[in-house]
């Protein structure tokens, strides 16, 4: 019996003709980085314009946020670092969210802002979305997996990270 599927998945050499398969697997990542970029960079923004988010207490600031979630958390101790100063955990949460969508959005460093935003969902997973029961209701988990891909793979097409990749392959005059 033979089957229609293609199971080679080798990326064409330099100057190697590729087929509409290898062209168009390329782009696949395009959706969740325009996805993850534009929701961290909202998320940012958020924050930063919402005057009530960015208090030590209150209704709807971090503090009073961090102190709900403090017993319910995986790692309290964690909590307790955030609850010292969380006007400062609240700002560097939200400039942590734009840095990572930024760079995710135009392909900047497009491998370690990735990290940087599984690192800010792993973070949030295990204080603020631990208490989800079930386990999957915590969308901080789901973000994480998301990050995951864009760790490995980065942005192929469409960045800032390709664009001087290409230049630097000009520049050689030869495949890097």
């Amino acid at each position: 019996m033979t089957h229609s599927f293609r199971t080679d998945t080798h990326a064409p050499y330099y100057g190697e003709e590729r087929s509409w398969r290898d062209s168009i697997s390329q782009y696949a990542l395009v959706p969740l980085r325009i996805f993850l970029g534009v929701t961290f960079i909202y998320a940012g923004l958020d924050k930063l314009t919402d005057s009530a988010f960015m208090k030590s207490s209150g209704s709807g600031s971090i503090g009073d946020m961090m102190r709900s979630v403090r017993d319910s958390s995986a790692i309290p101790a964690l909590v307790d670092l955030s609850l010292k100063n969380p006007v400062g955990f609240g700002y560097a949460i939200a400039f942590g969210e734009l840095a990572v969508g930024i760079g995710t959005l135009l392909g900047i460093l497009a491998r370690l802002a990735a990290l940087g935003g599984a690192l800010i969902s792993l973070s949030l997973w295990l204080t603020v979305s631990w208490a989800s029961d079930p386990y999957y209701y915590g969308n901080d988990l789901a973000y994480l997996m998301a990050w995951l891909p864009l760790v490995l793979a980065g942005a192929s097409v469409f960045s800032v990270d390709a664009a001087l990749r290409s230049r630097r392959r000009q520049r050689s005059g030869g495949y890097r």
